[in-house]
């Protein structure tokens, strides 16, 4: 490229691209190329009419750009609605439908040509859309929040290919077209106290700190989920609300709760101030309110205050086991260490290689700063079974063995760390120590009985040890727990009616995972096992073509060492139905 030519400039990406193209290139090439032909044609006279520009649109891609971001969002919404009108009058195998991204970033221009990250993000999130829909980046959302009249659900973070720092992402909801697995029908309340903890304002003037207020709002969460007489929503479904303006009423529908606490964190220097309400979803009514303006040092006492207020105005009931343990052991209450530990999970929480690495940093010097905190021990062996699950370590015995002491050292400091049980028994699970991998899970429920992952991991322990029917009674509390469930909580649960022979039922969530996650993997081998089993030859071809363009070296052999079940005729059962679609 001729670096006198181009310049940089901020502009609105919108990046789309045909749901199945091959698929239906290879049923009816010249039925395609038509229909694509005049999609294409709306889709340029729509950019038009927004004030867009397209820049190309090579096969079934299209790349324009905008001047503004409130015209890129109304341009895709727009241009899908045209389209779903269009595809209503298509026999369904032959409907064409979109994947549309848009995000504002900054591009190299040269000529007529755009280039750089703000392409790039632009079609990474692109594949987060469902097909008809649209999906924005955390930058382009930022800029049409309560300026166009569109309803948005938060994704989350999101690690995408050759984006060196997570992105945010949001879905737009659309009146029609493919259901949305994460929001479902309203969840009715439970038969004792419900609440979902929302993600604490960040009031500082520093947007750095947000690490600290989130890390406030999971020492509030991990507080109240170990209580039995609970029913306390997990992190990931309460953070999907992070950084939106909502409703509580609607929150309590949607994650089928009665009470919802919120509030909000302003840390200067040596003192912090932070406000929560407890707030009934029925009625929109405030309970108790209450401000903490106290020294940095009294953080802990300040969490364990508010959840006892809560509780008291939940009127729960706690056991003689819960009345004897505290909330959370903390070492000596070294708040470096403590700070050390929540940017950790910051970290952490990014699932990739480079967030493993510096989030194993900080739990290291978590340690060095305080050795009697039982939670860095528990992250940092964490990080280590993350490596071997990524493939990042040349040697998986050694990780295994250091995810285990790790562990074992939390537990010495603390018997109810419920993180370390869960941790131990995932490891049994790969070393195929099924009985001691059931006996650590089942701790873990014991110990957090709010803790959706521990109920997830033990699902997955369960089925695998040929248990399937016990795993997915598992998975299901842990998707009522956490209601916007990630997708390997579907993919688990194929896994355990795969397992049960209910093949039909794990068409389902396997679907449900690939319809959030076009490129999930895992999900894609259960697909094609799936079809290949109940004699969808066809699908089940086209499917296994999906695990090769997402991974070209895929290995049958391979990945059947991986296979952690412990009857060799589920197994064979898996490996064949894969073989016979074709993988190899």
């Amino acid at each position: 490229m001729n670096t006198k030519n181009f310049k940089r400039k901020l502009t609105a990406v919108f990046s789309a691209d045909v749901v199945g193209y091959s698929r239906l290139m290879g049923e009816d090439e010249g039925a395609t190329v038509k229909t694509l032909e005049d999609y294409k044609d709306v889709m340029f006279s729509l950019i038009k009419q927004h004030r867009g520009r397209v820049v190309d649109s090579p096969g079934d891609n299209l790349l324009a750009e905008f001047s503004s971001v409130v015209d890129a969002v109304q341009c895709g919404v727009s241009v899908q609605k045209e389209l779903q009108s269009r595809n209503a009058g298509l026999p369904e195998n032959r409907k064409m439908e979109f994947r549309i991204g848009i995000n504002l970033g900054d591009v190299i221009e040269e000529g007529e040509r755009i280039y750089g990250d703000g392409v790039n993000v632009a079609a990474r999130i692109e594949g987060l859309a469902l097909p008809g829909g649209v999906c924005v980046s955390g930058t382009a959302y930022d800029h049409v929040e309560n300026k166009v009249a569109a309803e948005f659900e938060y994704l989350g973070e999101q690690a995408v290919k050759n984006i060196r720092k997570p992105v945010r992402a949001y879905r737009i909801k659309m009146d029609r077209g493919a259901p949305d697995v994460s929001m479902r029908q309203e969840i009715a309340l439970p038969d004792k106290p419900s609440i979902a903890v929302l993600p604490f304002v960040n009031m500082s003037d520093d947007p750095k700190q947000e690490y600290f207020c989130d890390g406030i709002t999971e020492e509030v969460i991990t507080g109240l989920s170990k209580i039995s007489g609970l029913l306390v929503i997990a992190r990931n479904s309460s953070f999907t609300y992070k950084g939106r303006s909502v409703r509580v009423q609607e929150v309590g529908k949607d994650l089928g709760v009665k009470y919802v606490l919120e509030g909000s964190v302003r840390k200067a220097g040596d003192r912090v101030r932070i406000t929560a309400q407890l707030i009934d979803t029925s009625t929109g009514h405030h309970l108790w309110s209450e401000r903490y303006d106290r020294e940095l040092k009294e953080i802990f006492l300040i969490q364990d205050e508010i959840t006892t207020e809560v509780m008291r105005m939940m009127q729960v009931k706690l056991t003689e086991g819960e009345q004897a343990c505290a909330w959370l052991k903390r070492g000596s209450g070294n708040l470096e260490a403590y700070e050390k530990g929540m940017k950790g999970m910051e970290y952490f929480r990014r699932f990739s290689p480079e967030g493993n690495v510096q989030s194993r940093k900080m739990f290291e010097e978590g340690i060095v700063l305080d050795p009697e905190t039982p939670g860095n021990y528990v992250m940092l062996g964490w990080t280590h079974l993350v490596d071997i699950l990524q493939g990042s370590t040349n040697a998986p015995d050694r990780s295994m063995g250091q995810a285990v002491d790790l562990a074992r050292k939390a537990l010495d400091l603390d018997e109810s760390q419920a993180d370390a049980h869960a941790l131990l028994g995932y490891v049994h699970l790969l070393k195929r120590d099924y009985d001691r991998a059931i006996a650590e899970g089942e701790r873990a429920v014991s110990l957090n009985p709010n803790y959706a992952d521990a109920h997830a991991w033990l699902a997955m322990i369960l089925a695998s040890a040929g248990k399937p029917n016990e795993g997915i009674v598992m998975i299901k509390k842990a998707m009522r727990l956490n209601p916007r469930s990630p997708n390997w909580y579907f993919t688990t649960l194929g896994d355990a009616y795969f397992w049960a022979q209910r093949y039909n039922d794990a068409l389902g969530e396997y679907s449900n995972a690939v319809q959030n996650s076009p490129g999930y993997l895992l999900a894609y081998l259960g697909l094609t096992a799936t079809y290949s089993l109940l004699g969808n030859e066809k699908e089940a071809t086209e499917t296994a073509t999906k695990v090769l363009s997402i991974d070209p070296k895929f290995s049958l052999d391979r990945y059947e060492k991986n296979l952690s079940n412990k009857e060799q005729a589920d197994k064979d059962r898996y490996i064949i139905a894969l073989r016979k679609a074709g993988l190899k």
